[in-house]
């Protein structure tokens, strides 16, 4: 676990704590709450909230949560029947870029997927490895961003395939990120 700021609530629920990489940035503000796991090299940037409460949220590595954003998870619990229901946890994958004030609530973010700033994508939904939700884009439960897809609005429709161009800004924005995440690391490290 890496060492926090004291202005970085790191807070145990229902007997889970976070566990988080060394290597993380976690930057002064952010409130990480449960069942949370945090990868290599991620980047959870100033004033996030990430609370797995009611069910699992893990962040793979070098993907970076920008200022503001706001990761819940959704319940899990049983059937009528007492069979188990596992709800929607949050699972981001590695080399993940979520903008700016974004909200993600119990959904599945594979590998280097993108969600814009502002953007919320909902309980049940899907966005697939090289995909983007624009931002301020709304993606309703059960929708799914396929491979090399945009898709915007509110609610979010699919727009057009994304070209390579697009893929290479994205991976070189992973990059920007990890390293600029470094620097911050420093700069916040000693200020002690």
């Amino acid at each position: 676990m890496t060492a926090a700021h004291p202005d970085v609530s790191i807070i145990p629920f229902g007997g889970k704590t976070p566990v988080i990489h060394p290597s993380a940035f976690i930057a002064p503000g952010c409130r990480i709450i449960g069942d949370v796991e945090i990868g290599e090299d991620a980047s959870i940037w100033y004033n996030c909230v990430i609370r797995a409460d009611v069910n699992r949220i893990r962040i793979g590595a070098r993907t970076n949560v920008q200022d503001g954003t706001v990761i819940h998870c959704d319940s899990a619990g049983e059937r009528d029947d007492g069979r188990p229901l596992d709800g929607w946890p949050t699972i981001i994958g590695e080399d993940v870029l979520i903008g700016h004030m974004a909200m993600i609530h119990g959904c599945v973010l594979h590998d280097r997927a993108f969600v814009g700033l502002g953007a919320i994508v909902m309980s049940g939904c899907t966005v697939e490895s090289d995909a983007m939700l624009a931002a301020g884009a709304m993606l309703t439960s059960g929708k799914t961003v396929a491979h090399r897809q945009l898709w915007a609005g509110r609610p979010a429709k699919f727009m057009r395939d994304l070209p390579d161009a697009a893929i290479i800004d994205m991976r070189e924005g992973i990059d920007h990120y990890v390293h600029n995440a470094k620097a911050h690391k420093g700069a916040v490290k000693a200020l002690g």
